[in-house]
């Protein structure tokens, strides 16, 4: 059965991190390039990256760990069937276009409440310094370039090649927080088969995303601003591939990479509409941001709720071994003291 779930979980972990996360990542990539290359085109150079990813990080950590260090605060658990129902939520959210963070619903279901309070506390640093960076950045870059046009042709191919670069810098910082997200339901040191599994699985799932040209949450980025353009693309995936890289220096504690890439939309948004126009445009930017944020809290309350009853489940279980043990230790020396009276019993009182 441990083998059951642990396939079960990580299958579930891995299609809703492609399904989910990912976009943040390949969201403005895929955007701007859909009608210039095909989709296996773009899956190919994807995986391409991804593949070096895992394979770096299983080697660089020298003992077959795929996670980058970040699930040393959260040590190898055996699944178990409630586990599973974790990414089984973020499966079903995903089909709505709920961006839910992935490390909250997964990451929390092995994790203990100190570690998930620190997460919490992280990524929340992580949406407000996302939201600040990206509307100081956009006010500069809306006095020096307008993103509601698109450049030139002439200028296009050095921004495409700028932007292939970008995101694959920002795909490479990307995998080495959220592939933990996937990890903890594996061992902490992977065989070269299991590996080889691994990435297979990855693979196929991107060819899924690619397909679909990225599902539903792909609906969060086309809904903002010149986000198909290959310059506006370029700088969304610069400034988040270094906020993520500030993140990952900073401690091993998982966070949000949804919550960082909610925040800088949303700072990005802001500065766009009160930086390009005189008067500003809050008035219609301000229910597009709302929801984002919105979308944000029902998917950590969906977190919160599975992580709190599988906490309770476990404590539950726990006392009640506590209690069948307890009851065994009061057991035991009462047969020991019946079997003490009958071996006290005298030969001849028995013969008698």
């Amino acid at each position: 059965m441990l083998e059951l779930f642990t396939v079960i979980g990580f299958c579930l972990a891995g299609f809703s991190v492609i399904a989910n996360d990912s976009v943040q990542t390949l969201g403005t990539w895929i955007a701007s390039n859909r009608d210039k290359f095909k989709w296996t085109t773009l899956w190919a150079a994807a995986s391409s990256v991804l593949i070096f990813t895992l394979v770096y990080g299983w080697v660089s950590s020298g003992n077959g760990d795929i996670s980058f260090g970040r699930l040393t605060k959260i040590p190898y658990q055996e699944p178990q069937w409630y586990h599973a129902l974790a990414p089984l939520a973020l499966v079903l959210l995903t089909r709505k276009g709920i961006p839910v963070s992935t490390s909250f619903l997964v990451l929390s279901a092995f994790a203990s409440t100190f570690v998930l309070e620190k997460m919490l506390m992280k990524s929340i640093m992580g949406y407000g310094l996302a939201a600040v960076v990206a509307y100081a950045l956009w006010l500069l870059i809306s006095k020096i370039v307008d993103e509601k046009e698109d450049v030139s042709e002439k200028s296009r191919k050095v921004w495409r090649v700028m932007q292939w670069s970008s995101t694959g810098f920002l795909w490479f910082t990307w995998l080495s927080h959220d592939v933990a997200n996937i990890a903890v339901f594996l061992p902490r040191e992977l065989s070269v088969v299991q590996l080889v599994l691994v990435i297979v699985f990855f693979v196929v799932g991107l060819g899924y995303i690619f397909y679909k040209r990225g599902g539903k949450i792909q609906d969060i980025v086309l809904a903002k601003q010149s986000t198909k353009y290959v310059r506006s693309a370029t700088m969304i995936d610069l400034v988040y591939a270094f906020l993520l890289l500030y993140f990952k220096q900073m401690n091993n504690i998982p966070m949000s990479t949804t919550w960082v890439f909610v925040g800088l939309l949303c700072g990005r948004e802001l500065a766009l509409n009160t930086g390009l126009t005189k008067k500003g445009n809050l008035k219609s930017i301000f229910p597009i941001v709302a929801k984002d944020f919105l979308k944000l809290i029902v998917g950590l309350l969906v977190s919160v709720a599975i992580v709190l009853a599988i906490h309770y489940g476990e404590d539950a279980a726990n006392m009640d071994e506590a209690g069948s043990a307890s009851t065994e230790e009061v057991a035991a020396p009462a047969e020991a003291e019946t079997s003490a009276e009958v071996q006290a019993v005298p030969t001849d009182s028995i013969a008698d």
